[in-house]
């Protein structure tokens, strides 16, 4: 098997320094791995039971190591990324029954549509492993027979409680009278077990894995997952049960037909199979042992950072570098969401929804149910799923803050310097100083396996430039004829849209494609030295017309609100006149200046903060911008006298204050949805804005 070598672009001076400081920052435990050239990057995620379709749980592990594994290609890494699916648990033998169905083509058609899942989610694994592959098959045999030969697989009789659903033996003293699963999630009923099998000695590995845990802190993350692995140690390790009476389903147990190999003995070894030992040596050597072996947390204490060490230790091999337990997508109720509830969409499925809500492009609105799998996940803990906020955070992070970056910054630069990217007077020092430290940041947060906290260092580019852009005011200066300031200034975005080009391509490669195109580089590739370089735009690149690069989830606007219909004060009743009425007092005299109003009457005025999305001109009216702002949860049309002060794209990504409950209105053949709130200085229009950034929507009171 060949491993293609990474490129790496040819450094200038300054780049190559850059890249050292990031390094510099980078925890040892993916710094070192080049140090012996002939190791490859081993990632693995967990391998999925076909007992049901493919959600966004395990796409998100699986996503991780993704985005994991392009980053350490981009770093010039030879990787390998290895995924599969696990087939043999009695678990998928009932689906398949309950089905109607064979076994092993019930879990081919499961598994062919998790490998389409992961295609269609543009997942760059190298290899996809099946557990009735007879490569595994022939590996999880072989180590049967060595531990059994060694003495750490033994004959003996089990009874005990046995759940089909976690594929978990339990002791009497962990089951309730109840005699159902002691796991929270499941608490499905038990089934007793007493049959003669072969048991895997994995008492007598407890201290060397409290061992192995002592000298190497780094080894089970996160910190709080490895305290729970050691006091699970610590409590006793008893021998685990390593064979089931044959069903007609499962690996049999060598020279013992009426036997199959229990399924988490047999799933860890996946691992191992894939490369290629024991007859395979050379490309063994090349990815063993694992760099990183990536689950979610149900799978870690008991399996992956006990039963499998335990098992290489006694095979004498090495164990893997690092294992990763992440936390679980949760409803409302903060409870799982899985298979088991039904509470979790397919990947694909999301994916499509979010096409129809923007009519963005298939792989565009992969790559945003990328991203947001990736930032709405607090990757060590439990993260609550919610469909709406994936939405809301789709406008906000992807239409409205890199979207209206880069759509600003090559609107202007085509505008200004026709159709070009302009040749810098000069450095802008501080940004360039902020996008080395986003570099370093984010690779710290990789190296850390704070996927979101990575891409919250590049959303920080992101947000510094749309600030950027109002400091600097690119509209003002070419107003004033400042060729060189402008020149830079607008360098400087496109710059920075290149950097963000390469932080983004790891989650989002299909958009980091579209940015280079957009800024004229189309073609160019995504590497680390580029990432934290400065100035690798090429002066007078050729900028195509802009184009929105997430189009935002549009939404039906709602009316505007009416004021409540006054009801006419009812009559009294004519009363027969019994004395002359009293002369009506002289009206006092009005005061002068402008007529007050009460608390009351300004409670009925409902100011709120909006985002403009877009603004254009208005033909033949000299005065009016036509200005799409969002609420938050609507759009609405706005015309604005303030075209005589502001350019459209200088108006555009503002934060401004409307009238909000203003009646309609229309002017130009056009209905104005509101009023926007501008400052009258001397006859020109000044926008009034937020000092700071506020959620659309919000509030003024």
């Amino acid at each position: 098997m060949e491993y293609p070598e990474g490129v790496q672009s040819a450094p200038t001076a300054g780049l190559w320094l850059c890249c050292r400081r990031a390094q510099a920052s980078i925890p040892a435990r993916f710094s070192t791995m080049t140090d012996k050239p002939s190791k490859t990057v081993y990632i693995t995620t967990p391998i999925y039971y076909v007992n049901g379709s493919p959600h966004i749980g395990s796409a998100l592990t699986t996503l991780c190591c993704d985005m994991l594994a392009r980053y350490q290609r981009m770093r010039g890494r030879k990787v390998w990324f290895l995924t599969g699916t696990d087939e043999q648990a009695t678990k998928c033998f009932e689906a398949a029954a309950e089905a109607g169905k064979e076994p092993l083509p019930f879990v081919t058609d499961l598994a062919a549509e998790f490998r389409a899942a992961w295609d269609g989610m543009d997942f760059a694994y190298d290899d996809f492993i099946r557990t009735t592959e007879p490569r595994h098959v022939r590996v999880v045999q072989e180590v049967f027979r060595r531990l059994r030969d060694s003495g750490d697989i033994y004959k003996g009789t089990y009874e005990g409680w046995y759940c089909v659903s976690d594929e978990t033996f339990f002791r009497d003293t962990d089951v309730k009278p109840d005699g159902l699963c002691p796991n929270a999630e499941c608490r499905k009923p038990l089934r007793r077990v007493q049959e003669e099998n072969w048991f895997f000695r994995l008492s007598a590995y407890g201290d060397k894995l409290l061992e192995q845990i002592e000298a190497n802190p780094g080894w089970l993350q996160p910190e709080f997952r490895r305290n729970e692995v050691i006091a699970f140690i610590k409590q006793g390790l008893r021998d685990a049960s390593v064979t089931r009476g044959n069903n007609g389903w499962g690996i049999p147990v060598p020279d013992e037909p009426d036997k199959v190999v229990y399924v988490w003995f047999d799933a860890l070894i996946n691992y191992l199979a894939a490369t290629g030992w024991p007859t395979d040596m050379v490309r063994y050597e090349r990815l063993w042992p694992a760099d990183a072996h990536l689950m979610a947390k149900e799978i870690f204490v008991r399996f992956h950072a006990t039963m499998w060490p335990a098992m290489l230790m006694a095979l004498g091999l090495p164990l893997p570098k690092q294992v990763y337990a992440h936390g679980w997508w949760v409803g409302a109720t903060g409870q799982k969401e899985g298979k088991r509830t039904g509470g979790l969409p397919h990947p694909l499925a999301l994916a499509d929804e979010l096409a129809e809500l923007t009519g963005a492009d298939k792989p565009v609105a992969v790559d945003a149910l990328r991203y947001l799998l990736i930032r709405e996940m607090v990757f060590h803990g439990d993260s609550e799923y919610s469909h709406e906020g994936f939405l809301k955070r789709y406008n906000t992070d992807l239409a409205n803050d890199i979207g209206n970056l880069c759509n600003r910054t090559v609107t202007m630069a085509s505008r200004y310097f026709d159709g070009a990217a302009p040749t810098p007077a000069g450095v802008d020092e501080e940004v360039r100083a902020f996008a080395a430290q986003v570099a370093t940041d984010y690779a710290a947060a990789l190296e850390e396996y704070r996927f979101n906290g990575a891409l919250e260092a590049a959303w920080r580019l992101v947000a510094r430039m749309n600030r950027y852009i109002e400091e600097k005011t690119p509209w003002a200066l070419a107003k004033r004829g400042e060729r060189e300031e402008l020149a830079t200034v607008l360098y400087t975005c496109l710059e920075a849209v290149r950097v963000i080009a390469c932080l983004v391509a790891p989650v989002m490669p299909t958009a980091s494609a579209a940015l280079f195109r957009q800024i004229g580089m189309e073609g160019a590739s995504a590497t680390w030295d580029d990432a934290c370089a400065w100035g690798l735009l090429p002066a007078a690149a050729v900028l195509p017309a802009p184009a929105p690069l997430f189009p935002r989830i549009q939404e039906a606007p709602a009316a505007a609100p009416q004021p409540a219909p006054v009801k006419p004060a009812a009559q009294p009743k004519e009363k027969p006149v019994t004395e002359a009425p009293a002369p009506a007092p002289a009206p006092a005299p009005a005061p002068e200046g402008p007529a007050t109003i009460t608390y009351d009457d300004f409670a009925k005025v409902e100011l709120r903060v909006a985002r403009v999305l877009t603004a254009e001109r208005i033909p033949k009216a000299d005065k009016l911008l036509k200005l799409t702002v969002d609420l938050g949860t609507e759009q609405r049309t706005i015309l604005a006298g303030i075209a005589e002060m502001y350019e459209p794209e200088e108006v555009a990504g503002k934060q401004v204050v409307i009238v909000a409950n203003l009646a309609p209105r229309k002017m130009r053949g056009i209905e104005s949805q509101g009023m926007i709130l501008a400052a009258d200085t001397e006859g020109q229009a000044i926008l009034l804005q937020p000092e700071t950034e506020v959620p659309a929507g919000a509030r003024v009171r």
